[in-house]
């Protein structure tokens, strides 16, 4: 392909002559100037700044040895320092049999001997060298990285996989590392200044596999793998790649996360090994006090538990394993509490690991992308049941259903919400929608959007887990939302700590002031149940009430509620 387009443009490759003597350069400008630019320079200095000047488009340097001002043996010493312009072949000029063996150790290419009689010779041993350089230079551009210089994955794993067959004895480690927050890092102060921070930990990881028989690759924007003799000192190794950083970035030791798995090389499947130490690494996300972690026993039955589910979801789904508790919600607004709303909760009924909660399964199915395909199954059954309790009890008790981040960005998400809605028989009115404070935080102008248009089409909307998230006052001016759902650690400390206390009773006022309604879950005693009715929260949901309780349970929630609205008409 180069050739072709070599030809088609009529490009010639450059190569500079370096000779002190006229009548050598002459000669070798017309053996060779037929097919390559030729470039010429008297002595080592002058070539020196013409290979600066054109070190990018330079394809050959023919190299005499003796010169005066600078000769070849200390040009070629310059340029094997530099990594801008080592690249370019040296074929050296001599007539000493001595020089070609020392000249061919400090890197040169090939050698043409003096005087320069067989043409054909010279013409051959400069289009071999060229087209050789040229493959390892295309070769080298696709094996590495082009902003760190470090390997890419898939070199990265075939080098592993030397190492393993030539030092099959030495103990080595799988090691991921990662930059905490980096995409703030980007927000915050551009990504040119983001591509400098990876070039610094790029520098600080090539220094560190060097000095333990390494190899190391970047594998995707701010995650790097290092393959290395086996660390004995995590932290160590931690604060050397902090230090890489730290003259750019303030809080650098804070920012370094590693996992490593240990004795790596005894798993025969090479990409594995880096996957369990990316999960042992991805354990620290959440965790800011820790920033090494190994893969062990523990992290190994976690995964293998995770994959059983992944594993398991197609037949769940067939098989409706799924299940859907509800948990009434409470108006506590009047004298008497009355039944006001529900929340869906899924329940994984699996025929062999039985009943599974959804705090085990939701993350991996958030992490593989299966969470839409669970929401969309939640949204039926619950339509279906409420068509089903209407039909039967001539009476609609709203259900609340979660809209997840991943939902959040299909551009058909109104669409179907509608489509399941419609199909049902009921109608917006008897679907809450609850999108917790996160979606919000991490992309407004999304869920704005896609909230208002379901809004406007008669849904509610149910801010869930409020005040867990990073949402700005000025951002809840402008959101599209009805109910401010209060996370159960706001009262955890209810009648320990003033603040806690006060601080409902500010979500309170600024609920009113937007027009929405509070909801306060994980009330379990009468004592917290008393303290948030008199801070005028609307709703309450937790144990206090009830459990959550299967489709029948809350049948008898429903006839109470209609038991209640009948002694109120009486």
């Amino acid at each position: 392909m180069e050739r072709i387009i070599e030809n088609r443009l009529q490009l010639k490759k450059r190569v500079l002559v370096v000779d002190d003597e006229f009548i050598n350069r002459r000669l070798l400008e017309k053996i060779i100037s037929e097919k390559y630019e030729v470039l010429q320079a008297s002595d080592g200095a002058e070539a020196l700044e013409i290979i600066k000047e054109n070190r990018n488009t330079l394809s050959l340097i023919l190299l005499d040895l003796l010169m005066p001002k600078l000769n070849g043996y200390e040009l070629m010493e310059i340029l094997k320092e530099d990594e801008t312009m080592n690249r370019i072949p040296i074929i050296v000029l001599t007539s000493e049999k001595e020089a070609e063996v020392e000249t061919l150790n400090m890197g040169a290419a090939d050698f043409i001997q003096k005087p320069y009689d067989v043409p054909e010779v010279i013409l051959a041993r400069i289009n071999r060298i060229i087209r050789l350089y040229d493959s390892i230079n295309i070769l080298n551009a696709t094996q590495t990285d082009q902003l760190t210089g470090l390997f890419n994955k898939d070199y990265f794993i075939e080098y592993v996989g030397v190492i393993d067959k030539y030092y099959p004895e030495r103990a080595m480690d799988a090691v991921a590392v990662n930059i905490s927050r980096f995409h703030i890092l980007n927000e915050m102060n551009g990504r040119a200044f983001g591509n400098e921070v990876l070039k610094a930990l790029s520098d600080a990881i090539r220094n560190c596999v060097s000095e333990r028989q390494g190899i190391a690759c970047r594998n995707s924007a701010d995650r790097f793998y290092l393959y290395i003799t086996h660390v004995d000192d995590a932290e160590a190794l931690r604060h050397s790649l902090a230090a890489g950083i730290s003259s750019l970035v303030k809080d650098a030791d804070s920012r370094i996360n590693i996992g490593i798995y240990p004795n790596a090389q005894t798993n025969p499947d090479a990409p594995k090994r880096f996957d369990c130490a990316l999960l042992a690494c991805n354990s620290l996300r959440s965790d800011y006090k820790s920033f090494v972690a190994f893969y062990d026993a523990e992290m190994y039955k976690k995964e293998t538990f995770a994959e059983r589910l992944v594993s398991d979801f197609d037949e769940a789904i067939r098989e409706k394993q799924f299940i859907i508790h509800y948990q009434p919600k409470f108006d506590v607004t009047g004298d008497t509490p009355y039944l006001a709303s529900a929340e869906a909760l899924v329940r994984w009924k699996h025929p062999e690991l039985g009943m599974i909660s959804l705090g085990l399964f939701i993350p991996f199915f958030e992490e593989n992308g299966l969470i839409q395909r669970l929401d969309r199954y939640v949204w039926q059954e619950v339509s279906n049941q409420i068509a089903c309790w209407k039909k039967k009890y001539g009476f609609s008790v709203p259900v609340s259903v979660n809209v997840s981040r991943v939902d959040i960005m299909n551009p058909g998400l109104v669409k179907e919400i509608e489509g399941i809605v419609e199909e049902a028989g009921i109608t917006p009115n008897d679907l809450y929608l609850e999108i917790t404070e996160s979606a919000y935080a991490e992309d407004s102008d999304r869920v704005v959007e896609a909230a208002g248009k379901l809004r406007s089409l008669g849904y509610k909307i149910e801010m869930d887990d409020f005040g867990t998230g990073y949402s700005s006052l000025n951002t809840l001016a402008v959101l599209p939302i009805d109910v401010l759902k209060l996370d159960i650690d706001f009262i955890k400390h209810l009648h320990t700590s003033p603040k806690s206390l006060r601080l409902i009773e500010l979500v309170v006022d600024i609920a009113r002031f937007l027009g929405a309604s509070v909801v306060v879950e994980g009330v379990e005693n009468s004592e917290q149940y008393n303290t948030l009715k008199n801070t005028g929260v609307n709703i309450i949901q937790g144990y206090y009430f009830s459990v959550p309780v299967d489709s029948e349970g809350f049948a008898d929630f429903i006839l109470e509620r209609i038991a209640y609205d009948n002694r109120q008409k009486a």
